[in-house]
């Protein structure tokens, strides 16, 4: 079996998750039904949604079961804009393409929030901006911002960008898909209108997510189909889908120790990295991250180089989000970070529920054995 270290990507499902599914898939029955099989199906999805509700901070009423985070945030910008005094969007140069080209994409002013060398946005930046909003020309703020990069393991503070985009009577997005099981992200105390989750992240099964939206925030999405999920989605909703979620939350709220202690694997892969290159650059590693995640650049060393290598070598990391990989460019949160020649360097290894120590010592043989390898290269380059 490889040696599976980009959970960051998606982890694999949790046997709780597995079980759970299969108990959803053998009672059947379609939760809009009002027959015996469809009761049953509808309080296992509603159990399902206070348990994902729960964990994020919110009340079941206002979480709609989705497909994933970037339908999530893909909703929440197109019920963010049905505000009609909302006329510019602000988003973090280090958001994932499903806000920020999601942004982008819907024709309005976009302004791009710019992040820090410590790999956190300027919040400075995003206070002075919102001190300088002129409600007459630019109407009501709109910002989008991830709790935790994806690329990175950094925390972001939106709990303080949160304060400020409610004291400037602005609207809030939060891509949350990096928080389950991994830090205290509140929903309710974050200021956030929006937010968006998915559950493969924390060991569910991939195609369910959800969108939290505030009981404050507008959200008048167009009712097309059976007008289900509040009218905020419509479509048979995917009940074994969901129970896995729900499974995967309650796991990762118990395994919270064992999370926690992620952080100790990853600093040992980060300190042997940097004992057989001294010259290594951790990516973020000077802002809070989540315990899971090392991301590392060798300069002159490519990135998607070392991708190969590990994974002929049965290990599996990345350069850069799931999402990103097999572009030609390098990842744009780390290029705004450290700049592009060495984002184009960097890797990713993010450790999960299942990750040992053991896993971690192969990747370090496997790692080191491969820069002695190149190292040489690499010296008559520079």
């Amino acid at each position: 079996m490889p040696v599976y270290l980009d959970h960051n990507a998606t982890s694999p499902i949790r046997p709780e998750a597995r079980d759970a599914m299969l108990k959803a898939m053998a009672v059947g029955g379609n939760p809009s039904s009002v027959h015996g099989a469809g009761r049953c199906a509808r309080t296992l999805l509603e159990n399902a949604r206070a348990t994902v509700a729960r964990a994020i901070g919110t009340r079941s009423q206002d979480l709609t079961f989705t497909s994933g985070g970037t339908e999530s945030n893909n909703l929440a910008i197109a019920a963010a804009l049905t505000c009609p005094d909302v006329k510019k969007i602000l988003v973090s140069v280090l958001e994932h393409d499903a806000a920020y080209m999601g942004a982008h994409a819907t024709g309005y002013t976009v302004e791009v929030v710019p992040a820090l060398p410590s790999g956190q946005i300027d919040l400075h930046w995003l206070e002075s901006r919102l001190a300088n909003w002129d409600r007459a020309v630019d109407g009501r703020p709109f910002v989008c911002l991830q709790a935790v990069t994806s690329e990175t393991g950094v925390i972001q503070p939106v709990d303080e960008a949160g304060a400020m985009i409610r004291a400037a009577d602005g609207l809030l997005l939060v891509d949350a898909v990096q928080t389950l099981g991994k830090t205290g992200f509140h929903f309710g105390r974050s200021g956030a209108h929006y937010a968006s989750i998915s559950a493969h992240k924390v060991g569910g099964p991939q195609g369910v997510g959800a969108l939290i939206v505030s009981c404050d925030a507008p959200c008048d999405l167009p009712r097309r189909g059976g007008g289900q999920e509040k009218g905020r989605r419509s479509g048979t909703e995917n009940v074994p889908g969901a129970c896995g979620f729900a499974a995967a939350v309650e796991a990762a709220v118990r395994d919270q120790e064992h999370y926690t202690g992620l952080a100790a694997l990853r600093d040992k892969a980060e300190t042997a990295i940097r004992a057989a290159a001294p010259h290594a650059v951790v990516i973020g590693g000077d802002a809070p991250r989540t315990p899971n995640c090392l991301a590392i650049a060798i300069p002159g060393w490519d990135g998607g180089m070392q991708v190969i290598a590990l994974d002929l070598a049965g290990i599996c990391i990345s350069a850069g989000s799931a999402c990103s990989s097999g572009k030609s460019t390098a990842p744009r949160p780390w290029t705004a970070i450290v700049g592009e020649d060495l984002a184009r360097c960097g890797i990713r290894v993010s450790l999960g529920w299942n990750t040992t120590e053991a896993d971690i010592d192969t990747f370090i043989a496997a790692w080191t054995r491969e820069y002695a390898r190149v190292a040489p290269r690499l010296k008559e380059i520079a």
